[in-house]
């Protein structure tokens, strides 16, 4: 089950997404599904087609399953997805 507290750890594919921050203003409010996951970049499905986003100098929220929200920043995401997700979170 996917928390707040073990996002970094799961798949984010499938996640409702919104851009909160962004040094490049033109990113911020974007928001849609995830639909695809790079080292660098989350690719976003928006009502105008699918964005690609860098994840470097980006705060995202995401929706989890649960209806909550969850805000990460992107710098922590900039790794392979499946790297990531095998990864030990220091507590």
């Amino acid at each position: 089950m996917i928390t707040p507290q073990n996002i970094l750890r799961h798949e984010l594919t499938g996640l409702d997404v919104r851009v909160e921050q962004a040094q490049n203003q033109f990113l911020k409010g974007i928001s849609g599904l995830v639909v695809h996951e790079t080292r660098n970049m989350i690719w976003i499905r928006t009502d105008t087609g699918v964005k690609k986003v860098a994840k470097n100098g980006v705060v995202f929220r995401f929706t989890l399953p649960s209806g909550k929200r969850v805000d990460v920043t992107g710098a922590v995401l900039v790794m392979a997805p499946e790297k990531r997700i095998n990864m030990r979170i220091k507590r």
